[in-house]
């Protein structure tokens, strides 16, 4: 019981230190410094892969995007705030922004990109007059119901809608017929479209 408590204690006092701990580690990486870099991306690598495999198409696009994100949390640590957010979350903010800037880049407009064998119009069109924010907001929204579908409808749309491929490259690489990818698609994109207009009506 004695030693319950006396763990507890630590615990207590390492969380209470942790903010001074974070603000140091990163204005050690503000100036670059090799071990602060390597520290950061030992703590948070493995989550900002996750978020970034969630977001993007494929293991490179992946790998490219933690890549991005980490430059840009060099660059902005010197803003880093400990009485504003704790360190896993301006992590996870700065993340996502950088996906999204990344899907911008990539017209990720919901629309396949080139498709001639496309199927219906888009679900969604995250462009337009609506503030930044609220795009954001619905493309985060629509990345979430994206993650939701089965594996192969997943990959395809991912693969097309994000990463600007056509069904029959799609097909190829995934050494899969061009029919199943576009009969993955088609049920993928009427699966969106109904949830869309359930989220819509409730």
């Amino acid at each position: 019981m004695l030693g319950r408590g006396l763990r507890r204690r630590r615990a207590m006092a390492t969380r209470e230190g942790q903010p001074e701990r974070d603000l140091d580690l990163m204005r050690r990486v503000a100036t670059g410094e090799e071990a602060a870099l390597a520290m950061l991306y030992e703590r948070f690598g493995s989550l900002v892969y996750r978020m970034a495999f969630q977001a993007v198409p494929s293991k490179s696009e992946a790998e490219d995007a933690v890549q991005e994100i980490f430059v840009r949390l060099w660059r902005t640590a010197s803003r880093y705030d400990p009485s504003r957010a704790a360190l896993v979350t301006w992590v996870i903010l700065i993340s996502r922004r950088q996906l999204v800037d990344r899907m911008r880049r990539s017209r990720a407009r919901l629309r396949p990109a080139s498709l001639d064998e496309s199927q219906g119009g888009p679900m969604v069109e995250v462009g337009g007059s609506v503030s930044g924010m609220e795009r954001d907001e619905r493309l985060a929204a629509m990345l979430k119901r994206i993650d939701a579908l089965p594996e192969l409808q997943r990959t395809v749309v991912k693969r097309a809608y994000l990463g600007g491929q056509t069904l029959r490259q799609i097909g190829e690489e995934l050494n899969t017929p061009l029919g199943t990818i576009k009969s993955a698609l088609s049920r993928a994109l009427t699966r969106l479209r109904e949830r869309t207009n359930e989220e819509l009506t409730t």
